[in-house]
């Protein structure tokens, strides 16, 4: 069984103290996925299921928080039963076969729900995935009255995707060129243009879905493109894991040698961490 109702409140605390320890440079991430799921999880009777929806560059931290999240929701993490994950290229690759890929999404999201309440859908590359086969999930965000026998208000969704990447990138880097710190943008802002990006713009899937005119993402959690000093943060802490020495000279040399951007200024990593575990072996 999923692990939701033992001690919830030490669940939230682990998930907290792991996002601040390990999740480098998005403390608007920490939270909005915090403030989502404490309150979801207080809420014995949701009214409906907790939607996310995790939007920002490569390398910035998407995926390392959904699946840090799902390994403290349940027990063997993202090998769990209960946990679900799409991503388009892998699940629903030819455009011709749209009809059955809608049919058998539906059919499994039902199907897990009936079996499960608890249950995590993930969905990656949400800005690659077919109008069509969005709509066959709004429905199960919604308050409950179309899937008829199962109550499916507990599950979670979380969508993740790189559009509105680029405008939260652009509104970081203003702030940066009006001598602002980073950690100054606001939510609001961002959430605001991540909605005209994503969520009003006619040539994305989010928008053709309805999942936005019907209000159905309870959480946009905008991930911030990574400085210098968060890339190293990121060097030592994969030297940790991979229990190598921490040299300060490897750690600047790793660092360096991803791109940064813009061209001239080189402020930001235009991969964020991503690259790093693979990069460190160079240096050994």
């Amino acid at each position: 069984q999923p692990v939701f109702s033992d001690s919830q409140f030490g669940f939230a605390a682990g998930l907290e103290c792991d996002l601040a320890t390990n999740l480098v440079g998005q403390p608007l991430v920490r939270q909005q996925v915090m403030k989502g799921v404490r309150e979801f999880l207080e809420n014995q009777h949701p009214k409906k299921p907790l939607v996310m929806s995790f939007h920002g560059s490569t390398g910035t931290g998407k995926t390392y928080v959904s699946s840090m999240l799902i390994r403290y929701l349940f027990q063997n993490g993202l090998q769990s039963p209960y946990v679900h994950h799409f991503s388009p290229i892998v699940h629903f690759p030819h455009a011709e076969r749209i009809e059955q890929y809608k049919e058998n999404l539906k059919r499994w999201i039902q199907g897990n729900l009936t079996n499960c309440g608890r249950s995590a859908f993930l969905f990656d590359e949400m800005d690659k995935m077919h109008p069509g086969l969005i709509d066959v999930i709004i429905p199960f965000l919604g308050p409950s009255w179309v899937v008829y026998g199962t109550n499916y208000r507990k599950a979670i969704f979380i969508f993740i995707s790189n559009a509105g990447g680029e405008q939260i990138n652009e509104m970081t880097l203003d702030l940066w060129r009006a001598h602002k710190d980073r950690e100054e943008i606001s939510l609001r802002e961002l959430e605001l243009a991540i909605s005209k990006a994503v969520f009003e713009n006619p040539q994305s899937g989010f928008w053709k879905s309805g999942i936005v005119n019907e209000h159905l993402i309870d959480f946009v959690v905008p991930f911030l493109p990574l400085k210098h000093h968060h890339v190293k943060q990121c060097v030592i802490s994969e030297l940790v894991q991979q229990g190598l020495e921490i040299r300060p000279d490897v750690v600047q040399e790793v660092a360096d040698s991803i791109p940064y951007f813009p061209e001239e200024e080189k402020i930001f990593s235009s991969t964020g961490c991503k690259t790093v575990a693979s990069r460190i072996s160079f240096f050994f």
